[in-house]
């Protein structure tokens, strides 16, 4: 059997299961393991200076390419800075492997420097945390750990090494050994059977995409089924990218924050919700009692204890997503039961036509949903997205497009502040050799950026190019909304001299680039510069753009119930029909004709008496001598009808 350093023997199971980048900050408990990176090669490292930074770009990386991502320390501070790029990824289901050095076995009860039980403090925020307690175990319990990173619902593990087990030989042969087999969660084809009877049955269904469709590569599976069965599709904050945003069939996101008008109005009109890989978040939902209403909900997740886990659907399916939708998909086709569009996709259109919420502010300061209409325009579908947490998180979901899974990544759940720039890292490297032109952006916040700013030393020291967009408020913004009910304004304005931080000069002091955008007309430009200073440079780059300083987003408690802060844009007008007679024939001509206001359907020619006409407001009917007209009709509407009718009738005005 072949002889090697314990060592050496796990950096040859990290390149056997897919790792070719790791991200790290060395120190003396871990040495080991850097000497063996160094002597067995094939690993690419980047030194961090924060270890949270570390995880974070484990993290973008396993996000982008489906692998699992590598973070290293030493022992100590260097595992409690990665707890929350932990909890982050537990929070989202991101398989990383964190690998901690740790005091030598034999002094861990002396509280030797540095020695601190990181297992245990790791454990509520990891699927599995371990300590190698045998230098011959260390192949096999990295073997495993990756396997329990990507098995069912994937996640973070942490492997920690104490410093007298790095340094032992052992025998390994990596030529005679394999990643471990990860098993597959097969739908129960009853259950499939009775999802796609409820779905046949219900007039107005909707599928809720969620992360989970992401995370099981099941997107063309997605499209298929929708397409086959002609039924709209939504998306969760996790699941955004999972379907095209340009479909027909798109019907945008529900929610209490990051949601469109026209998605929230959808999903209350809605008969069923067919939830795939979703887990009912509560900026999701809101309250309980309206987003379930009278609508049923079938729950299909891979992970058994999350059915039910917030609310009790009429159906619950445990299974993989792609596996799943794939076999729905071949039930429906068995039965021939493709559909055509219909009513319940026409009515998606509508809502989608007349209740969007405005972007084309030219006003200053400049207003946020300006600089996202700005950012769809400039970058193309095969851009990589990045974002956190904030007012600007918000705004994202309700005004920015996404097209392809993996292209818009954000940290939903946990939200830790400053996670764009370690991820922005880790999503260029991951793309680094397949996608060498691939452009990458981070949209951020003027507060968060300074969390993890030092990992722009990071980008400059090894080329790596991306695009920042600051949304700059100076202010706590989202904490500034959310006082709003506490009646305070309070701790939360970080405004100061001109501009607060110069962090143009920030990206300066790092090597990089930066420009600051005050005005609406410059924002294009300034994105168009940006995109060509990252590719010259290779280098981060920032776009900093000042926006009003006390915006809110609109939000509210329940998705029938969220305040809008802008006025609505006007609906596109439809082709004006035909006008009517110029007057009516009811005993001759009058000598005036009535001026109908336009609802959604062309008014018939009307040969009637005024007395013989009467109008109920709503999607109802007007009814004039025998002729009917449905129409939606408001009650302003009617108010300028009933008082055409009485001038034509001889009632005088003003009644």
């Amino acid at each position: 059997m072949v002889q090697m350093p314990a060592m050496n023997a796990v950096v040859e199971v990290l390149k056997s299961e897919g790792v070719d980048t790791a991200f790290g900050c060395p120190g003396a408990a871990i040495l080991p393991l850097y000497k063996a990176l160094e002597e067995v090669g094939g690993i690419e490292h980047l030194v961090v200076r924060h270890e949270e930074g570390a995880t974070h770009m484990a993290d973008g990386w396993a996000r982008t390419n489906g692998g699992v991502g590598v973070a290293i320390g030493t022992s100590g501070p260097a595992g409690t800075n990665m707890i929350t790029g932990l909890y982050t990824a537990l929070a989202d289901s991101i398989p990383i492997v964190c690998i901690t050095g740790q005091a030598v076995s034999t002094r861990l009860h002396q509280e030797a420097f540095q020695a601190v039980e990181i297992v245990d403090i790791a454990k509520p925020v990891t699927k599995w945390a371990v300590q190698i307690k045998e230098a011959g175990q260390a192949p096999w319990i990295f073997r495993e750990a990756f396997r329990i990173a990507r098995e069912g619902r994937p996640g973070p593990v942490l492997v920690d090494i104490p410093l007298d087990i790095a340094q032992q030989v052992i025998e390994y042969d990596p030529a005679i050994d394999a990643p471990l087999a990860v098993g597959t969660v097969e739908p129960h084809l009853p259950r499939v059977e009775r999802a796609l009877d409820m779905l046949l049955e219900a007039e107005r269904p909707l599928i809720l995409a969620g992360g989970g469709v992401i995370i099981a590569e099941a997107a063309e599976e997605l499209r298929e089924l929708a397409a086959y069965l002609n039924i709209p599709v939504q998306v969760t904050l996790m699941g955004k990218g999972s379907f095209d945003e340009d479909s027909p069939l798109y019907s945008g996101m529900t929610g209490v924050q990051t949601s469109q008008r026209y998605g929230n109005a959808s999903f209350l009109e809605s008969d069923l919700v067919l939830a795939v890989g979703a887990r009912f978040g509560d900026r999701h939902t809101g309250q309980l009692d309206v987003y379930r209403g009278e609508r049923k909900f079938i729950h299909v997740d891979i992970e058994p204890t999350q059915l039910g886990k917030v609310f009790e659907p009429d159906l619950g399916v445990v299974s993989d997503a792609k596996r799943f939708l794939g076999a729905l998909l071949e039930a429906a086709k068995r039965r021939e039961a493709g559909r055509r569009p219909g009513a319940w996709v026409e009515r998606i259109a509508e809502l989608k036509r007349t209740m969007g919420r405005r972007e084309d502010f030219d006003s200053t300061p400049i207003k946020a949903p300006r600089v996202y209409k700005e950012i769809n325009e400039v970058f193309d579908a095969d851009t990589y997205f990045v974002t956190a947490i904030g007012l600007y998180q918000i705004w994202g979901g309700q005004h920015q497009k996404a097209y392809k899974p993996r292209h818009y990544q954000i940290c939903g759940q946990a939200g830790p502040l400053g996670w764009e720039i370690p991820a922005a890292i880790g999503v260029r490297k991951a793309v680094e050799a397949t996608e060498p032109d691939a452009e990458v952006v981070g949209i951020v916040g003027d507060y968060g950026f300074q969390y993890m700013v030092e990992e722009l030393a990071v980008g400059a020291q090894y080329d790596v190019p991306f695009v920042l967009i600051m949304i700059n408020n100076e202010y706590l913004g989202l904490i500034r909304q959310a006082e709003i009910p506490y009646d305070m304004n309070y701790q939360v304005d970080i405004h100061y001299d001109d501009y607060g931080t110069d962090n143009v000069k920030i990206m300066e002091a790092y090597g990089c680039s930066g420009r600051r955008v005050l005005d609406p007309g410059d924002i294009r430009e300034s994105l168009e510069w940006a995109r060509k200073e990252a590719r010259r440079t290779s280098r981060p780059v920032l776009v900093e753009i000042m926006i009003e300083r006390e915006a809110n987003t609109p939000h509210g408690p329940s998705i029938n119930a969220v305040k809008e802060f802008e006025a609505a844009p006007r609906s596109p007008r439809r082709p004006r029909p035909a006008p009517p007679p110029r007057g009516w024939t009811a005993g001759g001509p009058t000598t005036r004709a009535p001026r109908w206001p336009l609802g959604r359907a062309t008014a018939a020619p009307f040969s009637a008496s005024p007395r013989r006409c009467r109008a109920v407001p709503g999607d109802a009917t007007f009814e004039c001598g025998g002729v009917v007209s449905r129409r939606h009709l408001s009650g302003s509407v009617i108010n300028v009808m009933l008082r055409e009718l009485l001038l034509l009738s001889g009632r005088g005005a003003g009644r």
